[in-house]
């Protein structure tokens, strides 16, 4: 006999991060012998920095083997708060840092507090595809915040204000941005603030894991530092692109009071905890020197120069300047492909793996995401393999 098992309809909604995909397909060319460049996958290509792997290995010398607190242990989450008040001068209580195994677990629970059938949740278009999968998976209705190239791919406070409804009950935004590399202003995040007084129901969760890759003398904003929406706000940050921790699954987020309660809940119910000897290698990394970063941040504004300005030599491609984090988003409507087609055509006859804009959402069409967590050579390479097929 075959199982004839009945899976439940949420599961069918749940998408899936195509950077992922695309991995795949690029390892399997490799493994047949094809020379690939990877510029699909988000993660740096640096080693985490010797001294955090020295605290984690301690830590399990240490004995460090058992379960932690559900929120991750204090010494963790007063590290977090200072270092907050360090990079953005905002005071953060630690019983309001709540430390989850890398980013998207304080997506889903903000998602999960939140959505429902009937209910409305806003999420930036192009944007991290696990925001609209997991709206779509808690029956809430996904609104896109369209990212537009000719802002620069920033939003538009005054756009997003327009879109709320009484159905509105989050709002999820995302600067520097993936997969864009788009920062959004201080103007318009003051104007959201402001719009937001008005809108009382509504929630905030700003990803702000990118925060420390800024370019071209920007500045980040965070927006811990608006007291008026501290009762709302969700902060999300963590390890893994800063420290090159994309492996240790290490993330956090600041919660307001009122929600501390049930998302540690969610928690308990759903990972019970962080392990121990990565919180202990979390601690040395923001309390330890910090030139690791500063050395990687720099590296990849070189790369970022480069790969900009290639990208804009290429025909019927136009690349905007990547104000953020470690990706390009060049515009290839000129090629007379569409995103997937692009995506496509570059890695089986280039060997160059990049991510369809599509992968981001409907409004990507037209664009292809490069991640610069490549050497310059490597990136040159690429260029000028997608230059002999255009």
């Amino acid at each position: 006999m075959t199982a004839d098992l009945k899976f439940a309809d949420s599961i069918a909604r749940l998408g899936t991060e195509s950077a992922f995909v695309v991995l795949a397909r690029a390892q399997a060319l490799a493994a047949q012998g094809r020379d690939i460049i990877n510029l699909g996958i988000g993660q740096p290509d640096f080693r985490t920095p010797d001294h955090i792997v020295e605290a984690g290995i301690q830590a399990l010398r240490d004995g460090q083997h058992g379960y932690t607190p559900a929120n991750g242990i204090p010494a963790l989450r007063e590290a977090v708060a200072a270092d907050l008040h360090r990079r953005h001068g905002a005071e953060v209580n630690p019983d309001n840092v709540v430390v989850v195994p890398g980013g998207k677990p304080t997506m889903f629970f903000a998602v999960l507090m939140f959505g429902q059938p009937g209910v409305e949740i806003m999420y930036p278009n192009p944007g991290f595809p696990i925001y609209e999968s997991v709206i779509k998976y808690s029956g809430a209705t996904p609104v896109p915040i369209a990212l537009e190239e000719k802002n620069g791919f920033a939003f538009s406070a005054e756009a997003v204000l327009s879109q709320i409804t009484e159905r509105t009950r989050l709002i999820i935004i995302n600067s520097p941005a993936n997969p864009t590399g788009g920062v959004t202003p201080k103007v318009e995040i003051d104007k959201l603030v402001k719009g937001l007084l008005d809108h009382p129901h509504v929630a905030l969760m700003s990803d702000e894991i990118y925060s420390q890759m800024l370019y071209g003398g920007r500045e980040h904003v965070s927006l811990l530092n608006y007291p008026e929406i501290r009762d709302r706000l969700i902060m999300l940050d963590g390890w893994s692109k800063t420290y090159a921790m994309t492996g240790w699954r290490l993330g956090y987020a600041v919660w307001p009071e009122s929600m501390v309660d049930p998302v540690t809940r969610l928690c308990i119910n759903d990972h019970s905890c962080v392990n121990a000897a990565t919180q202990y290698a979390g601690i040395a990394a923001l309390n330890g020197p910090q030139d690791a970063v500063h050395d990687m941040v720099a590296q990849f504004n070189e790369r970022r120069q480069v790969i900009v300005r290639e990208l804009n030599s290429l025909p019927g491609v136009r690349c905007a300047d990547a104000a953020g984090a470690f990706y390009a988003f060049p515009n290839i409507g000129g090629t007379g492909m569409t995103s997937k087609q692009a995506q496509d055509r570059f890695l089986d006859e280039a060997g160059v793996a990049t991510v369809a804009g599509t992968s981001f959402g409907a409004w990507g069409e037209g664009y292809l995401r490069f991640s610069y967590a490549n050497s310059t050579d490597n990136i040159l390479e690429a260029i000028r393999r997608i230059r002999e097929i255009l």
